[in-house]
């Protein structure tokens, strides 16, 4: 890392790929409320990629932060995705075209994307990351990094193959710490033992750490009002993912004003969970994972990047089962068979191409769970 990595306020950074939305549109009143309120209370770094929103984020990012603000006053990230390269020709004037639509002249970070066993191969193929270092020299990106989904040895072959990355981004929540098919704790740490600075991404994995089931709510109500506190769920699991080492910023996707004030609220002046809180998030996630809830983020990789050619809305499907299956919510029926499915394929519709299983990040057995979603709903 040389001496003009950007110094910026640490830990909180505005992840865009869940902006406020009406209908299929970004809200860019509220969109542009939101960057004001951020950039005022000290923070700067923005997130986004080609896939979120369809191309949509790109666009809200020039409309409500660089077209207003001087570009020295923000630190910008995008991403080269796999879905929109075929060749290294493709490469650059994909970039190029990033760079019209954020309305910028160069990123401050640009991350390979979404990096993995099942892509890593195609990005060497195409000398992808030698054309970012390129672009770098150019005066174009200040700085090469990755974004990473995928198991700890594999990170460590790539950082192993391009000690040159300058910065990793990793999901990393206290439920996936140890989960077996994310291996949080374990990519943390070899992302440090190469000695890499690290970018957080799906700290309350996708909302799933903000509404939790009772038994875990009941563990930080009990906590709170041990303490004479009202930390939020989001809290906990934001501060859990920002207190540790080499972790430089924390994103926090927020779709509503409301969500950027209640961060704001803790971030601004950051305190690291303390013991009795980090044995708090332990216990919630063990009574979390006792349940077996699907661990979609809903990051809608599978039906946006990679079409679901029965355009089955599995996200949603699978936040549905989660509902019920925690919750007990009846309604869940009727959204499955009055909203979800209309106008798209019900789970049962699945052709089992696997298309979406190659590209989720949490690795996922989507055909297999579609099948429990369509026993669920579809055989009452």
């Amino acid at each position: 890392m040389d001496a003009s990595f950007p110094e910026v306020k640490k830990y909180f950074g505005f992840g865009c790929m869940r902006l406020p939305m009406k209908g299929s549109e970004v809200d860019l009143p509220q969109f542009k409320e939101m960057v004001d309120l951020f950039l005022e209370n000290g923070f700067s770094y923005f997130d986004t990629a080609h896939g979120y929103l369809n191309g949509k984020s790109e666009l809200a990012i020039r409309e409500g932060l660089t077209s207003r603000y001087p570009r020295d006053s923000y630190i910008l990230t995008d991403k080269l995705t796999e879905p929109y390269f075929k060749n290294e020709a493709d490469i650059r004037p994909f970039f190029e075209q990033q760079l019209k639509w954020c309305g910028v002249d160069y990123f401050d970070f640009y991350l390979m994307h979404a990096q993995g066993n099942t892509n890593y191969g195609k990005f060497q193929r195409c000398h992808a990351y030698e054309t970012a270092f390129e672009l770098k020299k150019e005066g174009k990106i200040r700085h090469v990094g990755i974004s990473f989904h995928d198991k700890a040895e594999v990170l460590d072959r790539i950082l192993t193959d391009h000690p040159d990355i300058e910065i990793v981004q990793i999901q990393f929540n206290y439920l996936d710490y140890e989960d077996a098919s994310v291996e949080s704790r374990k990519v943390y740490e070899v992302a440090r033992k190469h000695n890499k600075p690290l970018l957080v991404m799906e700290p309350v994995k996708g909302g799933t750490l903000v509404n939790l089931p009772d038994e875990a709510q009941k563990i930080f109500d009990d906590l709170n009002a041990e303490k004479g506190t009202h930390n939020s769920n989001a809290s906990y699991a934001i501060r859990f993912a920002a207190g540790f080492d080499g972790i430089r910023m924390v994103l926090s996707g927020m779709s509503t004003l409301e969500q950027m004030k209640e961060n704001l609220s803790y971030m601004k002046d950051f305190k690291p969970l303390d013991e009795d809180e980090t044995a708090a998030v332990k216990k919630a996630a063990d009574s979390y994972k006792a349940l077996e809830a699907i661990p979609c983020t809903a990051c809608h990789y599978c039906i946006e990047e990679n079409h679901c050619p029965k355009n089955i809305l599995i996200p949603d499907l699978f936040a549905c089962m989660n509902k019920k299956k925690i919750f007990n919510d009846w309604n869940m029926n009727y959204y499955y068979d009055e909203v979800l499915t209309i106008g798209h394929g019900k789970a049962s519709d699945c052709l089992k191409c696997g298309q979406c299983e190659k590209i989720c990040p949490q690795h996922l057995p989507i055909r297999k769970l579609l099948d429990d979603v369509a026993g669920t709903f579809e055989k009452r």
